[in-house]
């Protein structure tokens, strides 16, 4: 194989020691499987040496998320070709494929984004496909922002794997509760606040917002579609959006009262 048509699979962990043999079990006939771990305190760093990976550390510090990672990881990465993969994705041998006879084309895109299905509540959701994440692309010159819900900024043009192929999806492990939700959500919309500081949303954003994610998700994505777990979810949602808008406003009355 040519060096030009190598990838190394990447993988940030942090105590993910539930999903990741599995994990790392899908992706092993890649050319690297990279682990860069922010100083777990579990088994995540004892598996991924048992199976072989090559492992760098990133400092925990305060991070709420991998994201800050994600920069390091992908530079560290000794192939042209990156593809990153949460530590409870798992990658169908069928991307696997399409992903090495992509890349021998000419006309092969710097970055694809790759469709994922989700379970949220034991249920494999409607509304939640095909969630496109922008996890393969080539690895010199690429930057992925320090926050959480950001796409990496590749250097070239993009393209869609086809949402028709479910084979290609990556696989979400995580079935999603309504705590571990809320709980993640929590901590998202901290890191969300610095993100979009430039925004000065007031009232009417405490209503909009939520208002607007619900629908998209219920109405336009399908959610109706997955009964009442697809209402929650939606809900869900839309408490997202009122709880990131209410700490911004908080955030700027502190910084007035100062």
């Amino acid at each position: 194989m040519s060096e030009t048509n190598k990838i190394s699979v990447v993988i940030n962990t942090r105590n993910a020691e539930q999903h990741l043999q599995e994990v790392i079990d899908a992706v092993k006939d890649f050319d690297e499987v990279l682990i860069c771990d922010m100083e777990s305190t579990d088994n995540t760093v004892v598996i991924a040496q048992k199976n072989g990976c090559r492992i760098v550390t990133f400092p925990k510090a305060d991070h709420k998320s991998a994201e800050p990672a994600r920069t390091f990881a992908i530079q560290s990465a000794t192939s042209p070709w990156v593809l990153v993969v949460d530590a409870d994705e798992i990658v169908t041998p069928e991307l696997r494929d399409y992903l090495y006879r992509r890349i021998e084309q000419p006309d092969c895109p710097a970055g694809l984004y790759i469709p994922r299905l989700n379970k949220f509540m034991g249920k494999t959701m409607t509304c939640a496909y095909p969630d496109y994440q922008l996890r393969f692309f080539i690895r010199e010159g690429t930057e992925w922002p320090p926050y959480v819900h950001t796409f990496p900024k590749v250097n070239g043009r993009l393209d869609y794997l086809p949402k028709s192929q479910r084979e290609l999806a990556l696989i979400h492990l995580a079935n999603d509760s309504i705590h571990s939700i809320m709980e993640k959500d929590n901590r998202y919309s901290d890191n969300d606040v610095d993100k979009k500081a430039h925004k000065n949303y007031g009232a009417g954003a405490l209503l909009w917002r939520p208002f607007w994610r619900f629908f998209k998700c219920y109405v336009m994505e399908g959610g109706w579609r997955d009964g009442i777990q697809g209402l929650i979810y939606a809900g869900l949602k839309g408490v997202y959006q009122f709880e990131l808008v209410a700490k911004m406003i908080e955030r700027r009355h502190s910084q007035e009262q100062s």
